[in-house]
């Protein structure tokens, strides 16, 4: 079982770019989804996550409004679409997935079993 990140890179303030994890031995569909990112120095935080139900999304204050998590079941791919960027969102961002994540963990990094190796996001003029 691999969950496949990538799509990060170097952007400008203001930029957007979009993240994808895709997965290869399993299947998203009755998974909850998430994204986490590390900044150097700093604990992995969580960025956003979608139920496994679909339908339901939850983003740390930080991001909300800025950043959008979705899934496509055909291609087996998660995203993370995000919009105005700023120089405190670069860091390592990791996917994650699990079928057995309940509401109230969504934003736990314990709850999900299943990682992908993470994609670098820098933003900086």
């Amino acid at each position: 079982v691999q969950l496949q990140a990538s799509g990060g890179g170097l952007v400008q303030p203001g930029g957007s770019l979009r993240l994808s994890c895709a997965a290869s031995g399993r299947t998203f569909r009755r998974d909850a989804v998430a994204w986490f990112r590390q900044a150097p120095g700093m604990d992995r935080q969580f960025v956003a996550a979608m139920h496994r139900m679909g339908g339901y999304t939850y983003y740390s204050d930080s991001v909300k409004g800025r950043f959008t998590i979705s899934k496509d079941n055909a291609r087996n791919t998660v995203y993370l679409q995000m919009n105005n960027l700023r120089p405190e969102d670069t860091a390592t961002y990791y996917c994650a997935a699990d079928p057995s994540v309940i509401s109230s963990s969504l934003a736990s990094q314990a709850a999900y079993g299943y990682w992908g190796q993470g994609t670098l996001v820098t933003v900086s003029s």
